[in-house]
């Protein structure tokens, strides 16, 4: 692979997106600029961003990885994703985008730490606490995360030194964060998705070609007949199993801050249609793109090493020295530019959700840049301090604010009655659960990691109202017939 193009490619690119931070300064004004926008997003820029955020680079590298080891039955992740952007535009989209509008709440803790009877603020007040407490925790594992791969990738690839390429990509990110915020956040992310798309068009459409279509990929021999079904080796209630909790990839997507927040930044109806068409579409393609390109990959490179390689080995096997090398720069551009939404997300968290502005009243917007260079410097430690695996910290912080925060935001804009203290119970019984399962040996990634923190969520979230009406009914018997 030509080096030079891509490190030049990368230098231009980051250049692009400082000049980007800097333009979107100048359109953020106060907050609600910095953090949403001013609710002015049009539907390209919230389509792509979204998915650009919440797909990143992990779909390219990840998704084609785990069908390149899984064959076949991987195809349910991929559902799983689909699907689960698909019930957030069709149906959490217009309800949080107009309930949020309406209340003027600019940060997704504000809608959790509601009050619909304003009984009691301390109740309240606990249930922001405690969300935020659950974002910050979460957010600053999976910023290193980012940053963690970006540094890795740039290290294995360039030869450059691991901690030089974290602090280098961090602060490339951060600046361009710091400057533009929300807005800066989703252009670059809505060119990074462009940047994506074209390269989940591009290799796999190139390795189809190199094979001659897929009945060279069924007479290979190389898949084994447990690969070429869609569960693999399970049968019966583990097929259930198998097939549930990989679409129960999808749930933790529902209660993504960095993700809700585009729906909460929408301009108008309009926009948000177009915008479902846009995004569901483009999660669509990235995901059933890469499973592809796994499937084609195994017959190509039957003995990869680490399966997550297979997007870089492909592209300079089969691409020019010249298109590789900027295919390879725009996957590390997207991997280090995942984290700008979620460091805004955290500013926010606590800026506002923790009422720090109250220090520095007229000087919000400072001290909402200020937390983020906090964030990112303490997010840089863990990544250089506290060695783990780039796939355990994603897994960790994707499940635990999915069981956190999902079950409350459906039961809201379903409009269920429910109140602080229930909300308290559920996020941290989703929350404690899933810490507990990843922390068990031989559970990452199986269907009760998935699964179980956010049904017992939920259920510690409804059982009050249920069995309140329960015995409302009751009573109402009672009443009607003396008799009994």
């Amino acid at each position: 692979m030509d080096v030079s193009v891509a490190v030049y490619t990368l230098i231009i690119y980051k250049i692009i997106l400082i000049f980007i931070g800097f333009w979107s300064q100048r359109r953020t004004r106060d907050t609600e600029d910095y953090f949403l926008g001013g609710r002015n997003l049009g539907p390209v820029v919230a389509a792509i961003s979204y998915g650009a955020s919440s797909a990143s680079a992990w779909t390219l590298l990840g998704m084609s990885g785990v069908t390149y080891m899984l064959g076949l039955p991987a195809i349910w992740i991929a559902a799983g994703a689909i699907l689960g952007c698909a019930v957030a535009w069709i149906w959490i989209a217009p309800r949080l985008m107009q309930y949020t509008r309406a209340r003027n709440q600019i940060t997704l803790t504000e809608f959790l730490a509601e009050n619909p009877e304003q009984a009691s603020t301390e109740n309240s007040a606990q249930v922001a606490k405690i969300a935020s407490a659950i974002i910050l925790l979460s957010f600053i594992f999976y910023i290193a995360a980012q940053f963690q791969g970006s540094a890795t990738t740039f290290a294995s690839v360039f030869g450059l030194p691991l901690a030089e390429s974290l602090i280098a990509g961090a602060a490339i990110i951060t600046i361009y964060t710091f400057l533009g915020g929300f807005w800066a956040a989703s252009i670059t992310d809505t060119l990074q998705g462009g940047l994506m798309l074209i390269a989940a068009i591009l290799l796999p459409g190139t390795a189809f070609i190199y094979l001659g279509g897929w009945e060279s990929i069924k007479g290979s021999g190389i898949f084994t007949d447990q690969s070429l079904t869609l569960t693999g080796e399970n049968a019966g209630l583990a097929a259930a199993g198998f097939i549930a909790g990989n679409l129960a990839v999808g749930i933790g997507t529902l209660g993504q801050p960095h993700l809700l927040n585009r729906f909460m930044a929408l301009r108008d109806q309009r926009a948000l249609k177009t915008a479902q068409v846009l995004a569901i579409g483009w999660i669509s393609l990235m995901f059933l793109s890469m499973f592809a390109l796994g499937l084609m990959g195994k017959v190509l490179l039957p003995d990869l090493v680490d399966p997550e390689a297979l997007f870089f080995e492909l592209s300079s096997q089969l691409l020019p020295p010249f298109i590789g090398a900027i295919l390879l720069a725009a996957v590390l551009s997207a991997i280090m530019s995942t984290a700008d939404s979620m460091l805004l997300v955290v500013a926010a968290t606590i800026s506002n959700d923790l009422q720090f502005q109250r220090l520095l009243p007229g000087r919000e917007l400072l001290l909402s840049r200020v937390s983020m260079v906090a964030v990112a410097t303490l997010a840089v430690l863990v990544a250089m301090f506290l060695p783990a695996t780039i796939f355990e910290r994603v897994l960790f912080a994707w499940i635990a604010i999915g069981s956190a925060f999902a079950p409350t935001i459906l039961a809201r804009l379903s409009g269920i009655p429910i109140y602080p203290k229930d909300v308290t119970r559920s996020m941290i019984t989703g929350f404690v659960l899933a810490v507990a399962f990843y922390l068990r040996p031989n559970t990452p990634g199986d269907w009760a990691e998935r699964l179980v923190p956010f049904s017992a969520a939920m259920a510690v979230l409804l059982a009050p109202m249920l069995f309140q009406r329960f015995l409302s009914r009751l009573r109402t018997r009672t009443t009607s017939d003396p008799a009994r």
